[in-house]
């Protein structure tokens, strides 16, 4: 969606005005008072006031799944969703209905590398009705509910399945959550293959500017300047633990002429690649529309590389939209638009009013939650 966008610093850069979004309160993350409060006073969910059932096993699911054809991760009366569809799996595979529960909520279009649910199985016999059987066992339950989901659109996959106490709660128990968000910088058209994956640049962005700006934003600070109105997060305190920008390969990533003919020489010994100068990366184009190792005379029907960004957010908690918001001044810090100084002042100034549009959601990538097991 984002290749098509009339002028990368226009306010069309978010999906959606903030002030439409305030109807709609999901959240890239959840605070960490909410997560506290919730916890301490057991009423996170409905769940919390249901008697447990020795007979029931819970799972701790981590899934992936390409979020363009979801609204959101969490179910919705007559929308698509992941929980919907995650559930309707686990519905065919036990046969009968359950209720799944996610560490972090994502919105429309936002994609996820691991994000991480729970849910409770109580195995019945289908052939004698009543009857209750041990749990299956995790790869058991992983395959079977892949199976299903693969009959279908193939846009959600379980990647890991584990046995946890009753009490384990996947949005309580989280300890950090990470988010990737890919830029694809160049001034040529965005591939077909890189489609609602990234956030396309058409613009040079200048790395180390952005990388001054990632480092006034680390640590514990207010951050209503980076949280979009309809947040239900009661405090906008927020300790962000890494915030950092590197140049990647750009993907799909292939090998280049030079990359196999120095596999050549090395006899086709995969290790020796790793031998050649960081200079040398795969992927990373030195200029922008260039491809490495191309001459003037063997470029014909080869795409130009952009040259590929990734910003790593992590903390325990996030904002509504806070990532994507801090993404969308890291872009203009790169494009020259922002200084690190007006970064600052954006910052100070503690409103939603004074950040630059957000970033879309098809380059945000939920990349880990991470958990402390017994």
């Amino acid at each position: 969606m984002s290749d098509n966008l009339k002028h990368p610093l226009d306010s069309t850069a978010s999906e959606e005005p903030l002030e439409r979004l305030s109807k709609v309160a999901r959240i890239e993350g959840f605070s960490d008072e909410e997560e506290e409060t919730e916890e301490q006073q057991g009423l996170g969910d409905s769940e919390s006031m249901n008697p447990v059932n020795p007979r029931v096993q819970r799972y701790l699911i981590a899934i992936e799944y390409i979020g363009t054809r979801f609204s959101g991760s969490q179910q919705q009366a007559k929308d698509r969703t992941v929980v919907g569809v995650l559930q309707e799996a686990f519905h065919k595979f036990i046969g009968q209905p359950v209720k799944i529960f996610c560490s972090s909520r994502t919105d429309a279009g936002v994609h996820a590398l691991s994000n991480v649910c729970h849910v409770d199985v109580e195995r019945i016999s289908k052939r004698k009705p009543g009857e209750v059987l041990p749990p299956h066992e995790p790869g058991v339950v992983q395959r079977a509910v892949n199976h299903f989901l693969q009959r279908k659109d193939g846009d959600v996959m379980v990647i890991d399945v584990r046995c946890v106490p009753s009490n384990y709660h996947a949005r309580y128990k989280a300890q950090e959550r990470t988010y990737f968000y890919r830029l694809l910088s160049g001034s040529d058209p965005l591939s077909i293959l890189e489609k609602d994956r990234c956030w396309h640049v058409p613009e040079e962005l200048n790395l180390r500017s952005m990388q001054e700006a990632c480092r006034v934003l680390v640590g514990s600070h207010d951050f209503s300047s980076f949280r979009a109105a309809g947040c239900q997060a009661k405090s906008p305190m927020r300790s962000l633990d890494e915030l950092n920008i590197t140049e990647v390969p750009s993907t799909p990533y292939f090998p280049s002429i030079s990359e196999r003919a120095w596999s050549n020489l090395n006899n086709g010994d995969p290790l020796a690649c790793s031998s050649q100068p960081k200079s040398e990366t795969a992927g990373v184009t030195t200029n922008v529309g260039e491809v490495e190792g191309s001459t003037e005379g063997d470029s014909f029907g080869r795409r130009r590389r952009h040259r590929c960004y990734v910003v790593t957010a992590r903390s325990r908690g996030f904002l509504y939209h806070q990532v994507r918001l801090i993404v969308g001044a890291l872009k203009c810090v790169g494009t020259g638009e922002l200084t690190v100084s007006d970064v600052e002042r954006i910052l100070e100034a503690k409103t939603v009013s004074a950040a630059k549009p957000m970033a879309p959601a098809s380059g945000l990538y939920l990349a880990r939650v991470k958990y402390e097991f017994p």
